[in-house]
């Protein structure tokens, strides 16, 4: 109870939705939280009407962490989602 209390936890606003990043996530499936309207085989009725939902560039998506803001680009295949992926594991998992 009291390791999940202190555990790390990342916010973000990712295309309009409050998205909640914490415990031991795999790469994986930060990438999938992150870029949830893109998941190609939704496992959940959730997932199969966020898929349906269709990008809007109009507004920032953003994710914080302890270092700051970060924007969340649009393709999880670019660099700077590498990027992005690499530092929430980290921070989410500081102890390796």
């Amino acid at each position: 109870m009291a390791a999940e209390a202190s555990s790390a936890r990342i916010t973000g606003k990712v295309q309009g939705r409050d998205i909640i990043l914490d415990g031991a996530l795999s790469k994986d499936e930060i990438r999938d939280r992150v870029w949830w309207w893109q998941i190609p085989h939704p496992r959940t009725s959730k997932e199969q009407e966020d898929r349906r939902h269709e990008y809007d560039g109009s507004q920032r998506d953003v994710i914080a962490t302890l270092g700051g803001y970060y924007e969340v680009p649009d393709d999880p295949r670019a660099p700077e989602a590498g990027e992005l992926v690499e530092m929430v594991y980290a921070e989410l998992n500081p102890d390796g």
